[in-house]
């Protein structure tokens, strides 16, 4: 406690000897008033309060309130979780693989992991997670989130949630497991000339990784960049990406900002591929790094963009290690893409639960008119093509949701982790013959189909989970769960690539109008780079 005290008066002696300039004056005197009146508060709090007071988490408490009315994403990182955000970009864990963040006392998925336990059985961004086995969540710090949902490969937790547009809470069964953090789930022809490379997130091994996929792909004529759920990462994996597609020089992002100079990242080398056919798809979970590489492959005609406008995260954050082992990320500036738009969606500062209540918002009405709606224009650096501002990269071909196929009854199958068990159970059976029958994941693809008898088992499971057969739920969604299982059961058999390639041909629209633009470039993909008038 004397340690804390006198650290305390050394700040506000050294913060009254600062040179003030006249002008500055009257503002550091306010500054300085404001400090003398925490420390005041601090000296009251512990030699008057009626009982011994712990001050650590007064004080992290105290940080997290003051960053919590700037902007949505400036953020105290208390040193336990530091280990995680560190493992994030290059190590691994057992969990559920979940990104989440915790905003007025409520943990908030932010993305999952690409192939982990929560997305398997049907978790989301932006659910917000109240219950975790028999604890409630709310109020859990950012530090004690991580120590009830890690733990022992192969041990279950339940999780609730609340989701936006459903009623009440909706109860999960997850299966902790090795969280892979590849950041290349999946890379694969599509057709003669025609590749596809999944990149979920940009961390210290994007690149290798990039590269390997692209060179055993055959350097593709044409490419499908799938960006989509990418919630970003390293800014310099995301330039040199960038970079692969540019010539050397061109400027892939630029920030600017109040105390620190204006900077302009170009690429450094001359692009890997700089002439070939690229599409890249995003959504509204595409943030970030991810969006500093749509937005410089659309404000350089460089590549068509599909799917439905990214989150908005343009915000540069720096990091400072604090000597606890914790950190703080502060907001020094803003992303801008080559054409001068600004990456970050608007927002009032301590207004964060507003903030993402909007991004939810923004997507009741996905037509193009209504997004771009009073957003101020901007022209591509090459062919003057018009793109658009106001936040987030608005792709040249919005394709919307497809939720034919969907029903609770489908929905309560995944979230309650029945599908997820079912696989598991039917594979530990199976999975010696399906072996033998389809040796190579080309012969699964083309020769194995999910039975009535495999859909009337899982049936049977839900039921012993409490998941009542729904029989016009089924109707509607058995084409979807024969998908999916297949999917699921192609995942375990010949990794996370294989279940994208089961699905992305018959689940994800976006990428079904991705593969028609590049097999008819000159008519489809074409005359979208190179019109006037985007």
């Amino acid at each position: 406690m004397k340690r804390v005290k006198r650290l305390l008066a050394a700040c506000l002696a050294l913060a009254a000897l600062l040179p003030l300039g006249a002008q500055e004056l009257s503002q550091q005197q306010q500054d300085l008033m404001q400090l003398q009146k925490f420390a005041q508060i601090y000296r009251y709090l512990t030699n008057a309060y009626v009982d011994e007071v712990d001050t650590a988490p007064v004080i992290e408490g105290a940080i997290t309130g003051m960053l919590e009315r700037l902007d949505p994403h400036s953020a105290y990182i208390p040193a336990e979780e530091m280990k995680s955000v560190r493992e994030s970009f290059d190590g691994e864990f057992s969990g559920i693989g979940v990104e989440f963040n915790v905003l007025r006392d409520t943990v908030i998925v932010v993305n999952t992991i690409a192939g982990g336990p929560a997305e398997r059985v049907g978790v989301r961004p932006n659910d917000r997670i109240v219950r975790i086995d028999t604890l409630d969540a709310v109020g859990m710090t950012r530090a004690d989130v991580p120590k009830y949902l890690r733990g022992a490969t192969g041990t279950k937790v339940a999780i609730d949630v609340v989701r936006h547009g459903t009623p009440g809470r909706l109860h999960f069964v997850i299966v902790r497991d090795r969280i892979p953090l590849n950041t290349v789930d999946a890379a694969y022809r599509v057709a003669d000339g025609v590749g596809y490379i999944r990149v979920n997130r940009f961390g210290n091994t994007t690149m290798p990784e990039f590269r390997e996929a692209y060179r055993k792909l055959g350097r593709p004529a044409g490419l499908i960049l799938d960006l989509q759920g990418n919630g970003g990462g390293l800014l310099e994996q995301a330039i040199e990406m960038a970079g692969f597609f540019l010539p050397r020089g061109a400027v892939v992002v630029s920030t600017e900002g109040r105390t620190v100079p204006s900077v302009s990242y170009e690429t450094q080398s001359p692009g890997e591929d700089m002439k070939g056919r690229l599409v890249v798809l995003v959504d509204e979970t595409s943030a970030s790094a991810s969006e500093i590489v749509a937005g410089a492959m659309q404000d350089w005609d460089r590549g068509i963009v599909v799917g439905r406008p990214s989150f908005g995260k343009g915000l540069v954050q720096r990091q400072v290690g604090l000597p606890d082992g914790s950190a703080v990320r502060i907001t020094v500036a803003r992303y801008h893409t080559p054409s001068g738009r600004v990456i970050q969606r608007p927002y009032e500062q301590g207004k964060r639960r507003e903030y993402y209540l909007d991004h939810l918002r923004r997507y009741d009405d996905r037509t193009r008119d209504s997004l771009d709606a009073g957003a101020p224009e901007f022209r591509t650096l090459r062919t003057g093509r018009k793109v658009y501002g106001g936040g987030g990269i608005r792709p040249d071909v919005i394709v919307a949701p497809d939720t034919a196929g969907y029903s609770n009854y489908y929905g309560e199958l995944v979230r309650r982790g029945v599908t997820a068990d079912f696989v598991s159970g039917w594979l530990d059976r199976s999975r010696d013959s399906l072996s033998r029958r389809y040796p190579a994941f080309a012969d699964f693809a083309s020769g194995f189909e999910v039975s009535d008898g495999v859909l009337d088992e899982l049936i049977r499971l839900g039921e012993e989970r409490g998941v009542a057969f729904d029989a016009d739920g089924f109707a509607v969604s058995s084409p979807v769960l024969r998908i999916q299982l297949k999917g699921l059961a192609a995942q375990r058999l010949y990794g996370v690539g294989a279940y994208y390639e089961v699905v992305n041909p018959l689940l994800n629209g976006a990428y079904r109008r991705a593969v028609a633009i590049l097999t008819d470039w000159d008519r489809e993909g074409r005359p979208l780079l190179e019109g006037g008038e985007g």
